[in-house]
């Protein structure tokens, strides 16, 4: 019995090492010998190739630097070294691209963003838990996933880590109004970013000056996710930072991170107040939130000078929307290649013709007030 089992762990594991031609090779950590299975299978039938399996994060380091992947899927909870000190390790042993599998809760928020912190370059929320079938249902979301932090700049996702003048909590120059003085009038900012967003979406706002300036954030992240990331940025930034609900209204000097699970629209805009509706019916889109939603309805609705930004993320999501704002006349800024996560939205972005000009990720706040587009 023992030896047919041995067999069949093998026949298995072989055939997970095959893979298709170009498909990212993946090693699996998870405590659970039931997800790991499953995330190893839906992997591995999606043509990607699990080469190797760890059950805690001192496993993981030895297995990652045996096999050397291309990105490694990483459970936060695990007994004996956990998923964050793995990773933290992982960055200073064997630097290698990490998606964090997370519970899709708030505690599962907070531990992933220290995750991110830490150099993880995404994550993904596992439906209904820590150990959750529920993961079959996401299984294109997951191997999008895989394949797209595979992809990672790893350097750029990495960097601000390593950089002692990354801003770091609120910055104490933010808000005063010399910074700001190329404003004029009131400005509205949308920014959209995904895979690699939530630190450049923090190194961006934190470094916006206090101008006449309200802003709204458009994150791809679940519902559980997106409170956390305003609590996130409006700890480190000078900007009032609140999640989206339904008819909220911002003015000068503050700032809405669209709410996972809907799209958020730009509903009306009067004396420098702006007022946000959420649709949580239109599935028309591969995303939700989606940048393109909020792009487009600032575009018809924000009458008083307007920007868009398009920093780091996988896929197309933002292109349709800053082409709409750049055909009323706003002004229109991407991040640079050099400089991003994933050279995804951003590419798509200026490929309609849509983008004023593009920017290193530490000069979008400066022109996003500067005017020099």
């Amino acid at each position: 019995m023992l030896i047919l089992g041995a067999l069949w762990y093998m026949s298995r594991t072989t055939d997970r090492r095959g893979g298709r031609d170009g498909s990212p090779r993946v090693v699996v950590v998870d405590d659970s010998p039931f997800m790991r299975g499953l995330i190893s299978d839906l992997l591995s039938d999606a043509g990607v190739a699990v080469v190797g399996e760890a059950g805690d994060g001192e496993e993981a380091l030895s297995v990652v630097a045996e096999t050397r992947p291309d990105v490694v899927t990483m459970d936060v909870e695990m007994p004996g070294m956990g998923g964050l000190e793995a990773v933290e390790r992982l960055m200073e042993e064997t630097p290698t691209p990490v998606l964090m599998l997370s519970a899709h809760t708030d505690e599962g928020a907070e531990v992933t963003f220290e995750a991110l912190d830490r150099g993880a370059v995404d994550f993904f929320a596992k439906p209904g838990g820590e150990v959750s079938t529920g993961v079959s249902r996401e299984s294109d979301r997951l191997v999008e996933a895989v394949r797209s932090v595979a992809d990672a700049d790893l350097d750029a996702a990495t960097r601000e880590r390593d950089d002692p003048s990354a801003p770091a909590g609120r910055s104490p120059d933010a808000g005063t109004d010399a910074d700001a003085a190329d404003v004029d009038g009131p400005l509205t900012v949308v920014i959209a970013a995904s895979t690699g967003g939530p630190n450049a979406v923090e190194r961006v706002l934190s470094a916006l000056p206090m101008a006449d300036c309200r802003v709204v954030i458009v994150q791809h992240m679940p519902e559980a996710f997106t409170s956390r990331f305003a609590d996130r940025l409006d700890a480190a930034s000078a900007y009032d930072v609140r999640e989206a609900s339904d008819g909220a209204r911002i003015g000068a000097g503050e700032a809405l991170v669209a709410r996972g699970g809907s799209h958020t629209l730009v509903d009306s805009y009067r004396s420098g107040r702006l007022r946000v509706k959420l649709d949580e019916d239109d599935d028309s889109h591969t995303v939700t939130p989606a940048a393109d939603v909020t792009m487009r309805s600032a575009a018809e609705v924000v009458d008083d000078p307007l920007v868009g930004v398009v920093l780091t993320g996988m896929g197309s999501d933002a292109a349709e929307g800053i082409r709409a704002m750049a055909d009323v006349g706003a002004r229109t800024l991407a991040q640079s290649e050099d400089t991003c996560v994933i050279y995804g939205m951003p590419k798509r972005a200026v490929e309609t013709g849509g983008v004023d000009a593009v920017y290193d990720l530490d000069d979008v706040a400066g022109a996003i007030v500067g005017g020099d587009a």
